[in-house]
């Protein structure tokens, strides 16, 4: 049996009529940058992340690097973030010309470790960024005090994050800010890149609306030195198809990821990413971990199962960010996990028997 990853060719061809209707009247109007198909997806994604606001953008790599920006972040500030989180969220405080200080994470569900926060603060700390890694939010309610008596911004990484929820609160909406990615294999992805920043804080939404294309208020009059960051017309156009749906994927991956539960939870040496009672998870993906996981991971390939690592390198040993100083053994948690993680097939395609092959080649190879 074949298992895929993902399975976007499924998804592409459930949705081909309507994608066709998006383009046809993209093209025929020939309105492809920014325009009414973006200021209408703009505000349907607001009103679903429960947000004022909503400002498409090129990609989840701009959204934060633009949320950065509005919030105030400048050259010689310290932005915190986890150590164990795509090269993005950092790359985009080095844009700024900041310094990422990175922090543990927890080693049950693999977000930030909010006790680890005090520590990595200092006069310098602008902004702090926690990731809702795989679909599950960070611990915000103490993130968030934490920066309140610190007067550090919150911006929530939510690129993995399209819907998920923390004790009633839906992500993208408890920070100053948020940056969402909607790169094709998202919950919410397009059909190539773009992003959102989402926000209840309209200046810092108008600050992004500004910066995102060339700080223009009127047309060529530039306000402030900017980017060429838009959200294409027609990329919007795709995702305004694809939202309304959105909760049904997630819903369909929560399904997926509790049979997996069920199916793993009497394996041996199989240990999934521990899930927490107060949030609302939406599974971008699937992860466990075992012992030798890269023969785990080759017998999964023999056997027709596609796997993944996010991420098998912690940013503080990545060679761009060598320059900060830290070493092997700074971050044991996050060190200790990423020889062990496994991201396992993940997407609302996923059928039961597909599930169950892959729990069955587990066992046979961990047998």
């Amino acid at each position: 049996m074949r298992v895929p990853f993902v399975d976007l060719k499924k998804q592409g061809s459930d949705l081909i009529e309507e994608f066709d209707a998006a383009f046809r009247s993209v093209v025929g109007r020939a309105a492809y940058t920014l325009g009414p198909e973006v200021e209408g997806f703009e505000s349907a994604f607001a009103q679903y992340c429960g947000c004022a606001r909503a400002v498409g953008v090129s990609s989840g790599t701009d959204a934060l690097k633009l949320a950065y920006l509005a919030a105030g972040v400048r050259p010689g500030d310290e932005v915190i973030l986890p150590v164990n989180t795509f090269m993005a969220t950092a790359e985009a405080v080095s844009h700024v010309g900041a310094t990422p200080v990175f922090v543990d994470c927890l080693a049950d569900t693999a977000n930030m470790d909010p006790s680890k926060l005090a520590g990595a603060c200092t006069g310098r700390t602008r902004a702090i960024v926690p990731v809702h890694l795989y679909g599950q939010p960070a611990d915000m309610d103490p993130i968030l005090d934490f920066a309140a008596d610190r007067g550090a911004a919150v911006i929530e990484d939510a690129c993995q994050a399209h819907g998920a929820g923390y004790r009633g609160r839906p992500t993208g909406s408890m920070g100053v800010a948020a940056a969402f990615s909607f790169y094709p294999g998202k919950n919410l992805g397009a059909l190539g890149d773009g992003g959102a920043v989402t926000t209840n804080d309209v200046r810092l939404a108008d600050e992004v609306a500004l910066l995102r294309n060339h700080g223009q208020s009127d047309k060529y009059t530039h306000a402030v030195i900017g980017y060429c960051d838009r959200l294409h017309n027609l990329q919007a156009a795709f995702l305004s198809v694809k939202l309304p749906r959105l909760a049904e994927a997630n819903a369909a991956r929560r399904t997926a990821a509790a049979h997996y539960d069920r199916l793993l939870g009497g394996i041996a040496g199989v240990e999934p990413i521990g899930r927490r009672d107060d949030i609302e998870h939406v599974y971008h993906l699937y992860v466990i971990q075992v012992e030798d996981r890269d023969e785990v991971r080759a017998a999964l390939d023999a056997a027709g199962v596609d796997s993944g690592i996010h991420y098998p390198v912690p940013l503080h040993l990545t060679p761009a960010y060598r320059s900060l100083g830290y070493a092997a053994g700074d971050f044991p948690i996050a060190e200790g996990m990423a020889g062990r993680i496994l991201s396992l097939p993940m997407h609302p395609y996923l059928t039961p028997d597909q599930i169950e092959y892959v729990a069955e080649v587990l066992e046979s190879v961990l047998d």
